[in-house]
């Protein structure tokens, strides 16, 4: 994949449309599916319509109405699409965590208002970026800064008991328990695009060729094999293979789209293979999730059956289409992890392979729209940013649903926009936002051209 980091080219002027009615059109059928499947729940569950699905709608649509007028006034030129998935996707997590409050054995409790209240505040906290950012490039003042705040936001969580096994979260009194490592994304991101964007040079030279491959000279592995380090000891000392695998592999797709080298790509995968193998040999924890990967049924619990094996047989009794919504059977994977992790298998058994497919549809678009958003930003910084951003976005949808269908071991991350948690949904909010700004910034037209009174004199000479 090449971004043509050199390429500043503008858009010629005149005539672009901003495609916000077409933004406001697709949140109309953003905010009613979800009402329509709150109230499919309310009929499975109850035979009648919950009384709060006018004030959930009302909700939705206030949010949505806020965030599309802001975007309006303040990035009129940016994408059309990515407000609107966001929003559907939003919608249809708030719809599932309910459902899965009338569940008996399912915690937290009620978790469905706090979740509205965190998306609010994840809708706010996008309105301010896409307020007071005016200008993406200014974020690459703060290369060096970010790098420094994002590592105090991965080191905090080592500060705070661990639980379910891992050391991810930090508690904050009167406002509860949040992860760092959800913003870090967003700020290392800024580091790795300001860093790479000055050194892509050196990094895209090689010294041989073997295979195929351009190899790297060795002192240009230093980056690598320091992102490398970081996020071994992340995985050591915060029992946490998501972000592990989250930065790592942000890092080496950023690197990759900067230097045009499948090198990278190559040698990142062998380091990456190779610390979770180091790790896994003495980590109980991470050797744990591993062996449940490999035969789940194998580590039967007193209830019969592992979390992993009871969301392999949701799956498959889902089927095509799937038993409808509130109809299934979440409950027996239990606990927390019903509203986290495996909130995914609640949609492959009610909804079926239809409505998994769909789901993974929707977060297929968005990233699409984000590297849409990368090709037709005009600074290299932008481009490397957006990648990044996306490339995040995406590695973390892929290394969720990955673990909860079986293909890779379970990281404990969280589905974005879908899943109970209130640091995810805020940090995925403003995620959008940065890259709203990219993609106003790339489709705004370029100014006209001043006109030049000399020239003018001169046609009115000639006539």
């Amino acid at each position: 994949m090449s971004l043509n980091l050199g390429n500043t080219t503008t858009i010629a002027s005149g005539g672009t449309p901003n495609r916000r009615n077409t933004e406001l059109a697709l949140l109309v059928f953003a905010v009613i599916i979800p009402v329509f499947a709150y109230a499919n729940v309310g009929l499975a569950k109850n035979d009648e319509l919950p009384s709060g699905m006018i004030g959930y709608g009302l909700g939705i649509g206030l949010i949505a109405g806020i965030a599309h007028l802001v975007l309006r006034k303040f990035a009129p030129y940016a994408d059309p699409l990515m407000l609107p998935i966001a929003t559907l996707l939003n919608g249809l997590g708030l719809v599932l965590i309910w459902r899965l409050d009338h569940e008996p054995n399912l915690s937290p409790a009620n978790a469905a208002p706090s979740q509205l209240m965190w998306s609010a505040l994840g809708v706010a906290l996008a309105i301010g970026v896409l307020v007071f950012l005016k200008d993406h490039r200014i974020l690459q003042r703060y290369t060096y800064i970010s790098m420094v705040v994002a590592l105090v936001l991965l080191i905090l969580p080592m500060f705070f008991p661990a639980r379910f096994g891992a050391r991810i979260w930090i508690t904050i009194p009167g406002v509860g328990s949040l992860q760092p490592g959800e913003f870090a994304k967003i700020i290392i991101a800024v580091f790795f695009a300001g860093y790479l964007m000055v050194k892509r040079d050196a990094l895209a030279l090689a010294s041989r060729r073997f295979m195929g491959l351009y190899l790297p000279r060795g002192r240009d592995l230093g980056p690598i094999l320091a992102i490398w380090g970081l996020s071994l000891l992340i995985l050591v000392f915060e029992t946490d293979l998501g972000t592990s695998l989250l930065f790592f592999g942000m890092f080496v797709v950023m690197l990759y789209v900067a230097t045009e080298r499948t090198s990278w790509i190559i040698f990142g995968l062998l380091l990456s293979a190779a610390g979770a193998v180091f790790v896994a040999s003495f980590n109980s924890h991470v050797a744990s999730r591993v062996n449940n990967w490999l035969d789940p049924l194998a580590r039967a619990s007193n209830d019969g059956v592992t979390e992993t094996a009871q969301a392999m047989f949701t799956f498959g009794s889902g089927g095509l289409m799937g038993s409808g919504l509130g109809q299934g059977f979440s409950r027996l994977i239990g606990g927390i992890a019903a509203k986290s992790d495996y909130i995914l298998a609640t949609i492959g058994e009610e909804l079926g392979l239809a409505g998994m497919m769909a789901i993974l549809l929707l977060y297929a678009l968005l990233i699409e729209r984000g590297m849409r958003t990368a090709l037709a930003a005009r600074d290299p910084f932008g481009k490397l940013l957006a990648v990044g951003l996306t490339g995040a976005f995406a590695i973390q949808v892929f290394v969720v649903a990955g673990g909860v269908t079986g293909l890779i071991p379970l990281t404990g991350m969280t589905m974005p926009f879908l899943a109970q948690g209130g640091s995810s949904v805020i940090a995925n909010w403003a995620l959008i936002a940065v890259l709203l700004r990219i993609s106003d910034t790339a489709r705004r037209p370029a100014p006209a051209p001043a006109t030049n009174p000399d020239i003018e004199m001169t046609q009115v000479v000639r006539s």
